[in-house]
């Protein structure tokens, strides 16, 4: 067999490697690889069982020209392309010889194609009439994201618990008043030394129904992927964690009010930064009157952050605003310390984070 060029080197030569049932040639120098005719397909095949007879060709995406890269086989010019229409990763395909030449930084992209166009599909899928008479009626965002690879069991237990608590006290006065003084984080008993489990407890009560269903609304839209990315024991830890967290601050901001506090949304504020941290390719509806628009989560946090120093400014002590921003600003510090091993252990999220990744809103 002729030793072949690297096409992006000139002068190093290519090494022929065995890969499973192929041998494709590597560039020992930058890792760029050789895939002659149908080894692409094969690579593909063999890591994705539910995909069959690949021709990943198919499904590139804007042809971008001449490349500067010459064929190792026929030294003809490649051809550029990006990987997918919505992933523009640019691949260096030869039309005469049907091979392609792959950078090191391309090669998990191609791997994963199949998957990661079925996700930017989801990803990418327009507003319909469905979405938005759910949310002009509701007033909930509509989320647009990965779906989880596992049941996020931890997060039904959670929506499950917080309903279940909230139906043993809240259709009895006299349950109701006893869960309150016992249960409920009161600031300025609290920094006082007393009933410091309250900070925790406080956590799973709510003062209505309306505040129950949007704190469990949005638990139930950011919980599941969240679960998914860290594993359950995890994310139950750290759900508690940015709950506590929560409280404290609240309990230092309203430091010489009587006025209880209760509600998940603490904890909740604090999935919403680690939620903002690796999932910035999700994109959640926001309607203002009556116009929708997909929104990235940057932008959608960005909003609720502001409402949320509103109220605060403007003194509204029926919201605990200070438990909202220290359990979101709890979540953010999580998500950044965490970011590099979850991306890490979840190859489709770190693919969608790539700049390559186009977000279509």
């Amino acid at each position: 067999m002729p030793i072949k060029p690297c096409p992006r080197c000139k002068d190093k030569m290519l090494t022929p490697t065995c890969y499973k049932t192929d041998e494709i040639d590597v560039c020992q120098a930058c890792g760029g690889l050789w895939f002659e005719k149908d080894e692409v397909n094969r690579m593909i095949n063999e890591l994705h069982e539910d995909v069959s007879d690949c021709q990943y060709t198919d499904h590139f995406g804007k042809h971008l020209g001449d490349s500067e890269l010459n064929c190792p086989d026929c030294h003809q010019s490649l051809q550029r392309y990006h990987l997918l229409a919505d992933y523009h990763a640019e691949i260096d395909h030869c039309h005469t010889c049907d091979g392609s030449w792959i950078d090191r930084s391309e090669l998990r992209g191609v791997q994963q194609s199949p998957a990661l166009q079925s996700a930017l599909a989801k990803l990418n899928e327009k507003i319909n009439w469905k979405t938005y008479l759910f949310q002009f009626l509701s007033q909930m965002p509509v989320e647009y994201n990965l779906k989880p690879r596992i049941r996020p069991v931890v997060n039904w237990t959670l929506l499950l618990l917080n309903a279940l608590i909230f139906a043993l006290y809240y259709f009895d006065e006299q349950s109701f008043i006893w869960t309150f003084e016992h249960l409920a984080a009161v600031p300025s008993q609290v920094l006082a030394g007393e009933h410091a489990w309250t900070l925790l407890t406080c956590i799973f009560l709510h003062g209505s129904l309306l505040h129950l269903a949007g704190n469990l609304y949005f638990l139930y839209v950011v919980g599941d992927n969240l679960e998914d990315a860290l594993g359950h024991k995890r994310y139950l830890g750290l759900y508690l964690l940015c709950g506590l967290a929560a409280s404290v601050v609240g309990a230092l901001v309203r430091s010489g009010s009587d006025i209880p506090s209760v509600g998940a949304s603490g904890a909740i504020a604090g999935l919403f930064g680690m939620y903002l941290m690796w999932f910035r390719h999700a994109s959640l509806t926001f309607m203002f009157v009556i116009f929708q628009k997909k929104l990235s989560a940057v932008w959608f946090f960005a909003i609720w952050v502001a409402f949320n120093i509103l109220g605060m400014a403007l003194g509204d002590t029926e919201v605990d605003y200070g438990a909202h921003l220290g359990g979101f600003a709890t979540g953010l510090l999580i998500g950044w310390w965490l970011k590099d091993k979850v991306l890490a252990a979840n190859p489709m999220i770190s693919l969608l984070n790539q700049q390559e990744t186009v977000i279509r809103r």
